[in-house]
């Protein structure tokens, strides 16, 4: 048990040292300052003149939603008819059908707001081509569009008069060219060489030990399990995601994914810090988001490496902890720290089924995703923060008699409506969408019989956990949902648009009015934003409007399963 904490602490330490020169690095590429990949502007150069645009031209903040919001729908159509037609169109060696319009629109909207929330199996509900020009191209530029909005919303704040925030092509492109698609091809390479497949070949046949003959899918499993993490996307190749020995080989995978899927966010942090010399400030961010991701990490590696009290009381070995649905090659310290970096960070990948941790370690991966600021996805995880930024300066502003400002801009009523409306958006996703399906099927649980392989309070908590994962642009789930109905793909896809456009508009919204006022200087009535008490301020706003208001949920949910075991 020892080594398998020590296992963890090393994959965070080496995480957080990695996740530093990043920052710095980043910082350097989005001021346009020199760095290590400067030889790809050639080719940057090139994409702008064969798309007509100017990468130069500085945009105004509704300028760059207009254009994130444009390219954005031309991706979905583009998606939405290659997943409809699948089944007629060449790389397909397995003859995988063609995906019903229901489906390709909940498919389709998912892998476009980075939530990859998945109500098929890879293998059996993709053809290559789809898993190439729709799911693997989606998540590259999911996370670049992720990225690129926190970038405008950075170059806001710096100290300045302005409504011109940059252009968003440009930070788009250099997303890709500088970080997703360099940082993919490394992580590629390391899952190929440790088994991962890298081919276009359809399903291979063998015989296993007992003489029985299984056919095996394979395909382009290691560029897209790559992006998957990297980005923060965590769409799995395979069914059975990066549980998978194919997409996971062994514990040397499992790190170097881990690592990938928790890197840019933490990079983007200290980006934040580097870009407008306010080192300070991301630290006190950081500082935050890490007591809220241990705060979540602590009960569920704890419940996770005790075991089920009630498989002890049959007299079963619980020596390894809590096995049930997780891989003997990683244990269940290593599965409980990937399931809460994937919920606290969008990124929705798992190496184990979460529907069969223990209940209070499923309730700390629904609050990782109920809070949605720890750490958060590419780019949209300092978004999110930045919402509960302005509330915290707002109220300590009233408390102690001063006038609201941040980093020397005023925050007056306007960019207080956004910022609660951006808040208190995903308690109204959740909990309403739980509602409305708890009401369905309890109106005719014969009808709906195959949504829940676990009725009673296991079955809620199915119900509010994919609604949660899919307001947080997470995509993972407690797969004892039987999700692939009408109800389920058209309604986790309204979920699925509302909660990405419109928490990114908002933070873009508040920045793009804060840059246009006049800069005031610090001084001795400026109430200090870079502090361990401002940082004591956020969290406590982030738990009481995010945690708190989903404690009835969860008391109906993991808390009440939780007593049943005793």
């Amino acid at each position: 048990m020892n080594f398998e904490l020590l296992g963890i602490i090393g994959i965070y330490l080496l995480t957080l040292g990695l996740a530093l020169p990043l920052g710095r690095y980043l910082a350097r590429v989005f001021r346009g300052e020199k760095n290590l990949f400067d030889f790809m502007a050639p080719v940057e150069r090139g994409i702008f003149r064969a798309s007509g645009i100017d990468a130069t031209r500085e945009m105004t903040w509704q300028q760059h939603m207009v254009a994130l919001l444009t390219i954005n729908l031309v991706w979905f159509l583009l998606a939405m008819l290659i997943l409809c037609t699948q089944g007629s169109l060449p790389l397909n060696p397995d003859g995988n059908p063609s995906m019903t319009p229901d489906l390709a629109f909940n498919t389709a909207i998912s892998f476009l707001v980075n939530c990859n929330l998945q109500h098929y199996s890879g293998e059996s509900g993709l053809s290559y081509l789809s898993q190439l020009v729709v799911i693997t191209f989606l998540q590259f530029v999911s996370a670049a569009t992720g990225i690129a909005a926190a970038v405008i919303v950075i170059n806001a704040l710096q100290t300045r008069t302005t409504e011109k925030l940059g252009n968003f092509y440009n930070y788009f492109v250099k997303s890709l060219t500088r970080l997703l698609i360099p940082g993919s091809i490394v992580l590629a390479l390391i899952l190929v060489f440790n088994g991962s497949p890298m081919t276009m070949q359809g399903k291979e046949s063998i015989v296993t030990m007992q003489g029985d003959s299984v056919q095996v899918s394979r395909g382009p499993v290691a560029a897209m399990v790559a992006i998957k993490e990297l980005g923060t996307n965590g769409g799995g190749f395979f069914g059975a995601n990066s549980a998978h020995p194919l997409e996971n080989p062994n514990y040397l995978t499992n790190a170097a994914e881990n690592i990938s899927l928790v890197i840019i966010p933490l990079a983007m942090i200290f980006a934040l810090g580097f870009y407008l010399k306010r080192k300070r400030l991301s630290y006190m961010i950081f500082g935050v988001m890490t007591v809220g991701f241990l705060a979540l990490l602590a009960p569920a590696v704890y419940y996770e490496m005790q075991g089920s009290p009630a498989i002890a009381q049959m007299g079963a070995d619980q020596a390894l902890g809590a096995m049930e649905g997780k891989e003997v090659r990683f244990g269940a310290a290593a599965s409980a720290y990937w399931s809460i970096t994937n919920t606290v960070i969008s990124c929705g990948s798992v190496n184990s089924m979460h529907d069969s941790f223990m209940p209070l370690s499923g309730m700390t991966q629904m609050l990782g995703m109920m809070t949605n600021a720890f750490y958060g996805g590419c780019g949209v995880g300092l978004l999110n923060f930045f919402a509960y930024l302005i509330i915290a300066v707002f109220i300590a502003g009233l408390m102690v008699g001063r006038t609201p400002e941040f980093l020397g801009k005023k925050i007056e009523a306007r960019e207080m409506k956004i910022a609660i409306i951006v808040t208190l958006l995903h308690p109204l996703l959740i909990l309403t969408g739980t509602a409305m399906a708890a009401h369905t099927y309890v109106g005719n649980p014969t009808e709906y019989a195959g949504w829940l392989a676990n009725p009673g309070f296991h079955g809620f908590s199915e119900m509010l956990y994919e609604f949660t994962s899919s307001s947080a642009n997470n995509g993972s789930g407690f797969e004892g949902l039987g999700d692939n109905t009408p109800f389920w793909n058209i309604g986790t896809g309204i979920v699925l648009l509302l909660s990405r456009f419109l928490p990114i508009i908002g933070p873009v919204a508040i920045a793009g009015l804060l840059a246009r006022k006049k800069y005031i200087p610090e001084g001795a009535g400026t109430l200090p934003a870079d502090t361990a008490t401002f940082g004591i301020m956020v969290f406590a706003v982030i738990f009481i409007i995010a945690a708190l208001a989903f404690f009835p949920a969860l008391a109906l949910g993991p808390i009440a399963e939780h007593f049943t075991l005793y």
